[in-house]
């Protein structure tokens, strides 16, 4: 019996007391009617007993029925939880490094997690909830921030590496392995958190890709009006009136007495023959928006030419033209130190003006180790200096963790700093200690400036 099964036969345990004990105060409760009224003194009364007792048995199969429906519910999230960590636990950073698997990992301890918890506070598995929630101190659950954080992260990688929706709710990304597919559900959780962000480019996308797929899943994971209307919504604000008044008409056929959604469409409606008026010509026609294809290339370039480069080189995209690139190359480097002059560096020139180089193979994967040993008790959140207040925050353009290291904290970390000096000919004293940074999930930096403005 796995750990699975063990937490399954408890839960069934735990509802056969709790089933008992029902049964016993319904039990208490018809002799103490029984008793109080003499139905033994009048064979009319036993009878009035027995359609008594045939409304328990149903009360009892209802509650049943309702118990098991939940305790199904439970075994099918146990199932998918058990099942996704047997695939992450066989290699646990190959499955962590794409991140669809981490956006998953973070929706199954919140969202999911959320649903489960609900489910089980409906019994005696309250005090199983307290007990892995409140005096667990070795377990860490992640917050809604986090879940935002994760969806976020996974909307950036869409842009920057120009990724189609529907393939990567496939869990299909370029250089990682293939991931777990996504649901509707979680196609509608990454669209609702596009939309409470006020990103609706990316809340059509990811909406519609749930309302493609709720259409094909047997078993429904989410409500297909619940899509309709952040679509519906979503729509409108990018400008296309008339398609968000059909899916608000698609929503009312679905749910007919849907509490937003007639409001919706008669204010659709106005803004349409608003616009008809606005937009009517001398010849008398009229002409209305059309549907637009919500296309990952439909979305408007109103970004800078700086960050498009950033985001080029994001992409390993080169933006030097032949000539630039045929007078770049490797050597081996000693800059004429005798250290390096019987051992050189491997160096490459990836830029002539300014001179850009990367050394490789300059630290030992054992070195490697022991950086991330001293970090990673020390990691915290990246911060900012707000250029108004001075005061260090959080930013959204800058999502990793960093440790400060000094020289005299380790042997290994005094000779990374002495091999920086030999190789560029510039001293470490001046500058800062070294900085590990950890990223997570689309982790990113934007392109910025170290110097005060």
């Amino acid at each position: 019996m796995n750990k699975y099964d063990s937490s399954e036969s408890n839960t069934s345990f735990i509802m056969l007391l709790f089933v008992k004990f029902t049964l016993l105060n319904l039990t208490l409760c018809l002799l103490y009617h029984s008793t109080a009224s003499e139905v033994f003194t009048a064979i009319v009364d036993l009878e009035k007993l027995l359609y008594t007792e045939g409304e328990v048995i149903k009360t009892i199969e209802k509650y049943i029925e309702m118990e098991e429906k939940r305790l199904q519910e439970i075994r099918k999230l146990k199932d998918e939880y058990g099942r996704l960590h047997q695939v992450a636990s066989k290699d646990s950073q190959s499955f962590l490094e794409n991140p669809i698997n981490a956006f998953l990992l973070v929706k199954r301890l919140s969202t999911d997690w959320k649903v489960a918890e609900s489910l089980m506070l409906k019994s005696a598995g309250q005090a199983m909830i307290q007990n892995i929630t409140q005096t667990r101190d070795d377990l860490k659950f992640p917050e809604d921030e986090d879940l935002t954080g994760a969806a976020e992260a996974l909307l950036r990688l869409q842009d920057t590496y120009k990724l189609d929706t529907s393939t990567l709710a496939r869990g299909q990304i370029s250089g990682t392995k293939p991931s777990h597919e996504l649901t509707a559900h979680d196609c509608f959780e990454l669209g609702r958190q596009s939309y409470n962000n006020g990103d609706h480019y990316h809340t059509i996308l990811w909406m519609q890709e749930a309302l493609d797929r709720v259409d094909e899943e047997t078993n429904k994971t989410v409500d297909k009006s619940d899509i309709l209307e952040y679509l519906a919504f979503s729509t409108y604000m990018q400008g296309n009136t008339r398609h968000a008044l059909k899916l608000t008409n698609d929503l009312l056929e679905l749910v007919p007495n849907h509490p937003r959604a007639a409001g919706n469409r008669a204010y659709y409606e106005d803004a349409i023959r608003n616009a008809a008026h606005m937009k009517r010509g001398d010849d008398g026609d009229v002409q209305l928006d059309g549907d637009v294809n919500y296309s990952e290339s439909s979305k408007m370039d109103t970004e800078l030419s700086e960050r498009e480069q950033y985001e080029q080189l994001c992409r390993a995209e080169s933006s030097t033209n032949f000539e630039e690139q045929k007078n770049l190359g490797c050597d081996y480097f000693s800059n004429s130190h005798p250290y390096y002059i019987l051992q050189p560096i491997k160096r490459e020139i990836v830029f002539k003006a300014p001179k850009i180089f990367i050394f490789h193979d300059v630290v030992s994967d054992r070195e490697i180790e022991v950086v991330k040993y001293l970090a990673q008790p020390r990691l915290k959140r990246a911060t900012v200096q707000n250029a108004k207040s001075g005061e260090l925050e959080y930013a959204s353009y800058r999502i990793s963790k960093s440790a400060w290291l000094k020289n005299e904290e380790h042997p290994v970390i005094y000779k990374i700093s002495q091999r920086v000096e030999d190789l560029t000919g510039l001293t470490v004293s001046t500058a800062e200690e070294l900085q590990v940074v950890n990223y997570g999930i689309g982790g990113h930096y934007e392109p910025h400036f170290d110097f005060a403005r």
